[in-house]
């Protein structure tokens, strides 16, 4: 006969008073939901080769910090916090490997020299299917490159401004800032680049907007945005893959105009 696990109300109250590695292996396994889900979101972003458990060691990091430190007393579901903490958990883990693979990183080296080269030639932006053509490559191959680096800048980005919120507003009051966190010159850049990020985003056309919106703010699925959209899910791929590679486009020229 088979025992089931107490109620987590009961589980919250044992560990609150006992924390016994018992009581916190069955409130891990409880919310154990959370790490698969930030882990499917946040493997979407990145190439094949980065092993999903990888990926769910470091969220499994994550909620088990959240655990030690969270304060039930306090009105706020563990649910939200311990998305913070497994979230930020993974982000920081994978700014710190070099996740993307060096090929990656010469393709992407190649594309920006076509993509410059193609505007001197063209006297515009060229389109991913003129940069593949150029390189004697695959339009889809070119979008995946430009999407994987994409997302490796966007992680210095935000995981600076999300790690300096967290230790200058968490939620329980246990974090003090120290003399790791950025300096006032890094977060006025790391402001100034997400700014950026939202202006390049208002370029785009409607249904890319929404795409983008959906996809990184409400985090919906292709599936579900097709469904939104009344699109299917490959074509709501092709839309995602030409709006990073506009962002891209769009961020690079800003950046050079910043230098400038």
């Amino acid at each position: 006969m088979s025992t089931s696990n107490p109620p987590i109300d009961i589980l919250w109250d044992q560990w609150m008073k006992n924390k016994d590695n018992d009581i916190a292996n069955q409130l891990v396994e409880h919310y154990l939901y959370l790490v698969h889900y930030h882990t499917q979101r946040i493997a979407i972003h990145l190439p094949k080769n980065v092993d999903k458990d990888d990926i769910k060691s470091l969220g499994l990091f994550g909620l088990y910090d959240a655990l030690q430190k969270f304060d039930y007393t306090r009105e706020l579901k563990f649910a939200t916090y311990a998305s913070f903490r497994i979230r930020g958990s993974i982000m920081d883990g994978l700014r710190k490997e070099d996740w993307l693979p060096r090929s990656t990183r010469d393709k992407a080296k190649k594309i920006e020299q076509a993509i410059h080269l193609l505007e001197q030639r063209l006297y515009r932006e060229p389109t991913a299917s003129e940069v593949a053509d150029y390189l004697q490559l695959k339009r889809n191959e070119v979008e995946a490159v430009i999407k994987d680096s994409f997302f490796s800048n966007l992680l210095s980005i935000e995981d600076k401004s999300t790690e300096q919120e967290d230790n200058y507003k968490d939620r329980n009051g246990y974090n003090l800032p120290d003399e790791r966190n950025p300096s006032p010159e890094d977060t006025i850049i790391t402001l100034e680049n997400l700014n950026d990020l939202a202006q390049c985003i208002t370029l785009l056309n409607e249904n890319e907007q929404m795409v983008i919106s959906l996809f990184y703010k409400e985090e919906l699925t292709f599936t579900e945005i097709g469904k939104v959209l009344a699109l299917t899910t490959s074509r709501i791929s092709q839309i995602h893959k030409q709006a990073i590679f506009k962002l891209k486009r769009a961020l690079t020229s800003s950046f050079t105009n910043l230098r400038g």
